[in-house]
């Protein structure tokens, strides 16, 4: 396996690529994990949704239950997560923390960064074998819990996450997601969700490290960020954190052994103009790199998987 697995330009037209070789280009997506297109005249962001269209054969997904900020470039066509370039982005597998999640991810170098500036890729196979066997036990038996408060100006507000400003729209919409929500004082939202933290993909079988446990953790965040709001906020009004599925705490050691097993495993490679960039979302993870310079990717989701 190589990761990303590319496949350069011979000239050819990149949608009419895939309609033609489609059942191939699925197959070493299945084997890889993701496949880095190279080369190739995409025509900008409206030359981008109708490569989405041709391998997965359906339009880009709507954004929903929003945990990053980022902005419509057109349609379902978003910006990557609008967080300042001097930080990094953490690996995560998109909508873990969802009872629903897109089974593709597809990226788009309209704008290619001065430096670093990565999308850096881990295999989720690879991760969920070098996890403490003990350490992987213990999140199957008792799962993970994702807290999420919403309240200004603190993280994204929960009419954007949620896309809609009405109350009885959220609490709806969580009582089908199998989230807990409860409305605390001046607008504030806190919600919880107890989720699997491994699966098996659904074509090929493989069992992945599947879950946003580490990346929501507080102790995730760079360091001068966490402490500013740990003055501010007690821990259970951060704008997210995670514990065991039953509400336990997660060990300090154990959340360090998970962010050395996502790092060890991490491939990188330095974005070009044009590059399209494909990951199966349950065989994946993705991280971003600090950037100096424009660096403008264009994101789109596609192929809803729900449990």
């Amino acid at each position: 396996m190589t990761l990303p697995h590319v496949i350069e330009s011979g000239g050819t037209d990149l949608t009419k690529l895939i309609e033609h070789d489609r059942p191939r280009l699925r197959e070493q997506l299945r084997v890889h994990g993701a496949l880095l297109f190279r080369g190739f005249p995409i025509g900008g962001v409206e030359g981008f949704q109708p490569v989405v269209e041709a391998l997965s054969g359906e339009p880009p997904l709507q954004y929903a239950e929003r945990s990053s900020p980022r902005s419509s470039i057109k349609g379902n066509v978003y910006t990557s997560t609008d967080y300042p370039p001097d930080e990094e982005i953490f690996f995560h597998n998109e909508s873990s923390y969802q009872d629903s999640w897109p089974r593709l991810l597809y990226f788009y170098c309209a704008t290619p960064p001065d430096t670093q500036g990565a999308t850096p890729l881990a295999d989720s196979r690879l991760i969920y074998r070098a996890v403490d066997p003990a350490v992987r036990e213990e999140f199957e038996r008792r799962g993970w819990m994702v807290v999420r408060n919403f309240h200004a100006p603190f993280g994204v507000p929960w009419r954007q996450a949620f896309n809609t400003g009405d109350r009885a729209e959220v609490e709806e919409y969580c009582r089908r997601h199998r989230i807990e929500c409860e409305w605390l004082a001046d607008d504030h939202l806190r919600t919880r969700a107890v989720r699997a933290a491994t699966h098996r993909h659904p074509d090929t079988g493989a069992p992945v490290w599947f879950n946003h446990a580490t990346f929501f953790h507080h102790t995730t965040l760079p360091a001068d960020v966490r402490a500013g709001l740990l003055a501010v906020l007690d821990e259970d009004d951060l704008p997210t954190n995670t514990y065991f599925g039953d509400g336990g705490p997660i060990p300090a050691a154990t959340l360090d052994h998970l962010r050395d097993c996502y790092r060890a495993h991490q491939v990188r490679f330095d974005w070009r103009q044009d590059d399209v960039l494909v990951i199966d979302n349950m065989l994946t993870a993705h991280a971003r790199e600090p950037y100096t310079g424009p660096r403008r990717i264009a994101v789109a989701m596609a192929e809803t998987h729900v449990l």
